[in-house]
């Protein structure tokens, strides 16, 4: 017999020790000195499985539907497992009783047959609503330890008091992008407004960029910050603002502050000009040939016309 499984012939049920045939496996097990316990362990059954022929469980069940009737403690106790069973107690005893214990074959059996029977559409879905309420979770943890009673609290009293989203997460230990990017799904409402409070904090910008022909912040910020590597110090120049006020700004809208842009720029800018100088894609590609063909870190310097330290700081960060 298959382990995971109970066989059934009619009204008969087939015991895994001896193969034989019974109406009630369970009767049988003494003679084996078993107990169904043990029996159903030792063969991958759930601790639910019946061991008795259908008409056996039948005639078992109206005996005790008679019986719940006439007897007022069994009657008192079925009652009590229903309670149980509608408020949920029964179920969270059962998976606490199931706790460390293996699953049952038949249990898993059961378990593959009901995910094959469900569609992607739904374990999409299912996936999509687990991940959500993961997220809802975090973010309740994330502001109970700064004493807030929700994640919208949080975000509120800190926005009115100047914070980004990116503090803010940072403050309550999460990523600085987390309440960026998962705020709206957390919490709507205080997704929009943590929106309409940035639009506040970018007022007074409006004027001075419309001057220098923006419209929006971060178009401003992006231009100046990420493409043309302006420094923090340069914008704030240009604008008015602080250097306080532009790093708040960027913060805001989701650009990283890039330490020494210019000067990181210029370094880009002059390894790239070696490797085209000598038709290769990146500096990288140029170093790893010229070592590859035997050259000196010496020979390499005096032909790209750069100091040997330069580019041996180049081939470390290429990983040669």
């Amino acid at each position: 017999m298959a382990v995971g499984s109970v066989e059934r012939e009619g009204d008969r049920v087939q015991c895994h020790l001896c193969e034989r045939w019974f109406k009630s496996v369970t009767a049988h097990l003494s003679s084996h000195g078993w107990d169904h316990i043990a029996y159903r362990e030792a063969f991958g059954l759930e601790r639910g499985a019946s061991l008795e022929g259908d008409a056996t469980r039948k005639r078992r069940a109206a005996l005790m539907r008679k019986r719940r009737v006439l007897d007022p403690a069994i009657r008192e106790g079925v009652d009590r497992g229903i309670d149980m069973a509608r408020s949920g107690l029964l179920a969270k005893a059962a998976a606490e009783a199931a706790r460390g214990r293996p699953q049952p074959e038949q249990r898993r059996r059961k378990t593959l047959r009901t995910l094959a029977e469900i569609g992607p559409e739904a374990r999409a879905e299912g996936r999509r609503r687990q991940g959500t309420e993961q997220l809802k979770r975090t973010a309740a943890e994330a502001a109970a330890r700064l004493g807030y009673g929700s994640i919208g609290a949080l975000v509120r009293d800190r926005v009115e008091a100047g914070a980004s989203l990116a503090a803010i997460s940072r403050e309550a230990g999460l990523h600085k992008d987390w309440l960026t990017r998962k705020l709206a799904i957390v919490d709507g409402e205080a997704a929009d407004f943590a929106t309409r409070a940035d639009r506040r904090w970018d007022t007074p910008w409006l004027p001075v960029l419309a001057e220098l022909g923006f419209s929006d912040v971060a178009d401003y910020l992006t231009d100046r910050h990420i493409v043309r590597h302006e420094t923090v110090w340069a914008i704030a120049a240009e604008t008015g603002f602080s250097r306080k006020t532009v790093e708040s700004a960027l913060a805001r809208h989701g650009l990283a502050r890039r330490p020494h842009v210019r000067k990181r720029n210029a370094l880009r800018q002059r390894a790239d000009a070696i490797a085209d100088r000598f038709g290769f894609a990146d500096i990288a590609a140029y170093l790893a040939h010229r070592r590859a063909a035997g050259w000196s870190w010496q020979a390499i310097a005096a032909e790209a016309d750069q100091p040997q330290t330069w580019i041996r700081r180049r081939a470390r960060e290429a990983g040669l």
